[in-house]
């Protein structure tokens, strides 16, 4: 095979060089906002849109940092739209480690997932087990789910029009409740979760909670809300998961149905970084043995959990409203 040297310019092979460092030193920029989160240093991350930079009016005077849409979901006291908590769990070094070891993992042939080889425990032990780290997830399931709930409630509330009685399987603490029933008061909203999750779970008089295991059983009720569960669960799971749904709601002639908030890999806007997160963030979510799925994925596990028909609504970024018909 002739040296690379001479099938290519010296610009292309310049240009492949900044690619391979490019991705190599993808981490430093994720460290870098994890450095700027914690200690409120906006230069460290103005370079990636995070912050705006306005020049010094006169000479002498000091730089003034600006925020910038990014930059607002990382700071302030707005609950619905503060999202440093999901930040801080992505790039939590609990969280982090397990990628160090991918190598290994690889050539194990996936006898664990990555995060058990890493800590002896699942994701879902380490929580159970670990307050701090449970505490941590809490709070970022928390604050996605008072940012999205919200934009789901402007972009496409009309799916939970009509609906008297929903329960939102293993919707932790209650944030995408809370919305929903504060949307719709006529409501009658239930929070279905593990019992160490309910047992921290603030009251609410509008919100029911009950502790229980999904893959076991579901109350029953008009419509069930699954936000972000199925990505952390292989087909087996999901497909058991989904007939216990289906048994829990009514027909769709009575207005059953099964409303699910995960990312459809391949729907949503046609742009690179919209692209980039999907492959990013199933590489990510396999880290704890969990899959995203594209269309034709999705379809198989409803279709051999028993239900008719479904649609796909893309309108949440990297992620999809789902309506699932008995």
């Amino acid at each position: 095979m002739p040296p690379i040297q001479d099938k290519h310019s010296s610009q292309e092979l310049l240009q492949a060089q900044v690619n391979l460092w490019h991705h190599a030193l993808g981490f430093v920029k994720s460290m870098a906002l994890k450095c700027a989160m914690e200690l409120q240093i906006p230069n460290t991350i103005q370079h990636h849109g995070i912050f705006a930079v306005h020049e010094a009016a006169s000479p002498g005077k000091e730089v003034v940092y600006g925020l910038t849409p990014t930059t607002r979901l990382l700071v302030g006291d707005e609950v619905k739209s503060n999202l440093f908590p999901i930040l801080s769990l992505m790039l939590d070094s609990t969280v982090i480690a397990p990628f160090l070891g991918m190598h290994s993992w690889f050539l194990d042939e996936h006898s664990t997932s990555l995060f058990k080889k890493a800590h002896s425990l699942n994701f879902w032990e380490m929580a159970e087990q670990d307050d701090t780290y449970n505490q941590i997830l809490n709070n970022a399931m928390v604050s996605d789910s008072n940012f999205l709930t919200d934009i789901i409630l402007r972009e496409c509330g009309d799916v939970f029009l009509g609906i008297n009685s929903l329960i939102d399987v293993g919707g932790g603490h209650g944030g995408a409740a809370r919305a929903i029933v504060n949307a719709f008061p006529q409501m009658k909203c239930t929070v279905l979760d593990l019992p160490h999750v309910i047992a921290e779970a603030p009251s609410d008089v509008h919100v029911s909670f009950i502790s229980g295991d999904m893959f076991k059983y579901i109350p029953p009720a008009n419509a069930l809300f699954l936000k972000w569960v199925f990505h952390d669960w292989g087909d087996e799971d999901c497909v058991k998961l989904l007939k216990n749904c289906k048994e829990a709601i009514p027909p769709r002639d009575a207005g059953g149905k099964v409303i699910i908030v995960d990312m459809v890999v391949g729907s949503g806007l046609n742009e690179i970084v919209t692209r980039e997160t999907h492959v990013l963030y199933d590489l990510f979510i396999m880290c704890v043995e969990g899959i995203e799925r594209e269309e034709f994925e999705w379809k198989r596990i409803f279709m051999e959990a028993g239900f008719g028909d479904y649609k796909i609504i893309s309108v949440l970024g990297v992620r999809s409203v789902i309506e699932l018909y008995p």
